[in-house]
């Protein structure tokens, strides 16, 4: 079986560099000689995060994950050890080479092989749907609703909007001319799964889904016939590589807005994002059909700090709104509510005219009905998302009696639950106290009583430096130093058991000449010892005059035997 040369990985770990590569995937700010930001692998408010430099490691303070590049993209794109390295190679424009003259094995090179061609075959498919839309007389229909909507031509390229023909088994003949295989087509998701050749969409208007980097993965279609008892909308089954609580629509298109605003939109639906676009939005998303889900705010937690959100107005909306502020709150984000119906009433009032009888539910139907400039102008207007609670929640219950503001008060507790600080927590009480006219210490009582109280977490024992096991770590993380403690210090000398693990580690790795700290650290068999090497390797006292403290350490080590 053929594999990547050592000469390759050492140059891929050599070259990478730890900030730019996870700065993909997690916003970092520098602090002292560490990045600090929040833990893609668990939700979190505050970063425990730390990515060190100097090492080419990272470690999460909270969930305890750490290691080095590869590792990271192992962990975070679901990849094996070889992908990462070629996935990383690719990035930085290194050859890669492979051991005993061969190439990768057959397993794998079926596997990219596989994956390469479903990629090919969704462009494929989207830029049909898309031909199809702009140049096929079956696609006239959608493209006038589309533009009954007030979407421009510009958006629709930018969008890649598509139509899928009535005709079912259209896609299948077409696919098939290209020389797809049957098994390939069974496995893609577009067909359905009664009936091989049917195609999952038809008669639809057409949303391609792009993951970050802009590849397509799945779709999104409407219906256009209007009484029809089909759902209005569908979406491609979950797959390999399209998971929809991990994605959001149009997030590769909104990711440099993003980035550089350090704020996100979102939006309820496909149309909403496309008009917050066309409007001068274009850091707006959406989540994929359902619920906005934790994944997704972790997601948009990599480069965001506050999300917008912009629901329709209706009940379904302001449900869906309250759970996305808990989702955000709780993944450490902060979170403000668009009030488009206020915001347009603003806008209107400053000598624009409009029609009043116009029902505004969404920014679709803004921008349909009064244009780009009345949607950017109106999202501006916002609240945060405590006073949003706040005013849903006297609306829903009866407050002139005391059994209303008892329920208006408790429905404020699952917001009380996501600060993470007492004095935000004080200081809400105090706003929900004065907004229903209560006594301040008796909603902090009712909060107390009825909040549910979390188990105590057995703490994993910890372990305790002392003189061997500190000089183990200081070698550990300064590897080059190793060299000089073979040769000075034998394993016998050595007493306790953590550092004797270290020692054994570092010869093994040393004696098989592996490059990269990922392969030093999971020769490590103790989780508890991996985890506190990991914490202290970013530590100024293993960074500072190394070789001196490396020399001191074994002095002393020598001295205990004497």
């Amino acid at each position: 079986m053929a594999y990547i040369s050592e000469s390759t990985i050492a140059e891929v770990q050599n070259r990478a560099d730890v900030v730019s590569v996870i700065g993909e995937y997690v916003r970092l700010e520098k602090r002292g000689g560490r990045y600090w930001g929040l833990c893609p692998f668990h939700s979190e408010k505050t970063p425990s995060f730390s990515v060190d430099p100097d090492r080419k490691m990272y470690y999460c303070f909270g969930c305890h994950k750490g290691g080095g590049v590869v590792n990271f993209l192992m962990e975070t794109e679901k990849l094996s050890f070889p992908e990462a390295i070629e996935s990383l190679a690719k990035k930085l424009g290194v050859p890669v080479v492979y051991a005993n003259q061969g190439g990768p094995s057959k397993e794998d090179k079926e596997r990219e092989q596989k994956t390469e061609t479903l990629e090919e075959l969704y462009r494929r498919v989207a830029g049909s749907f898309h031909h199809i839309l702009l140049k096929k007389p079956e696609g006239e229909a959608a493209k006038r609703y589309i533009r009954d909507r007030g979407i421009s031509d510009e958006m629709t390229e930018r969008f890649r909007l598509g139509f899928a023909p009535d005709d079912r088994y259209w896609l299948y003949k077409f696919l098939g001319k290209k020389g797809y295989s049957d098994a390939l087509l069974g496995e893609s998701g577009l067909f359905s799964r009664n009936n091989k050749s049917a195609s999952f969409f038809s008669g639809r208007l057409m949303f391609p889904i792009a993951d970050r980097r802009g590849r397509t993965v799945a779709f999104g279609g409407r219906t256009l016939k209007e009484g029809s008892t089909d759902p209005k909308y569908i979406n491609s089954a979950e797959s390999a590589f399209y998971k929809k609580r991990e994605t959001l629509f149009a997030i590769d298109l909104a990711l440099g807005e993003i980035r550089k605003t350090r704020e996100a939109y979102l939006a309820e639906g496909y149309m909403d994002v496309i008009s917050l676009h066309q409007g001068g939005i274009t850091n707006a998303v959406a989540p994929l059909g359902t619920a906005f889900t934790a994944e997704q705010a972790r997601l948009l937690g990599r480069w965001a700090e506050k999300v917008y959100i912009l629901f329709d107005s209706d009940s379904a909306g302001q449900e869906a709104a309250v759970k996305a502020i808990l989702t955000l709150r709780n993944s450490g984000l902060s979170a403000a509510v668009v009030d488009i119906q206020n915001g347009l009433l603003d806008y209107l009032g400053n000598g624009n005219q409009g029609d009043g009888a116009v029902k505004i539910k969404d920014p679709a139907d803004i921008l349909q009905n009064f244009g780009p400039e009345a949607l950017q102008k109106s999202v501006k207007y916002s609240i945060t998302d405590f006073e949003y609670l706040l005013k849903r929640s006297r609306s829903l219950f009866d407050t002139s009696v005391s059994e209303g503001v008892s329920q208006g008060v408790a429905s404020l507790f699952p917001y009380l639950d996501t600060l993470d600080s007492e004095v935000a927590r004080d200081s809400a009480v105090q706003r929900i106290a004065e907004f229903f006219g209560a006594d301040p210490l008796a909603v902090s009582r009712d909060y107390r009583g009825k909040k549910t109280v979390a188990p105590l977490r057995r703490d994993v024992p910890r372990l305790r430096m002392n003189d061997e096991l500190f000089l183990l770590i200081l070698v550990f993380v300064n590897h080059d130093l190793y060299p000089k403690l073979r040769s000075e210090v034998s394993l016998e000398e050595v007493k306790d058991s953590g550092a004797r693990e270290l020692f054994i580690a570092l010869e093994e790795w040393y004696r098989n000449d592996t490059p990269g700290i990922d392969d030093l650290f999971n020769r490590i068999e103790q989780p508890d010892l991996k985890r506190f090497v990991m914490e202290q390797a970013g530590s100024d006292a293993f960074k500072v005059n190394a070789a001196l403290a490396a020399d001191d350490g074994i002095r002393r080590i020598k001295q205990k035997g004497l």
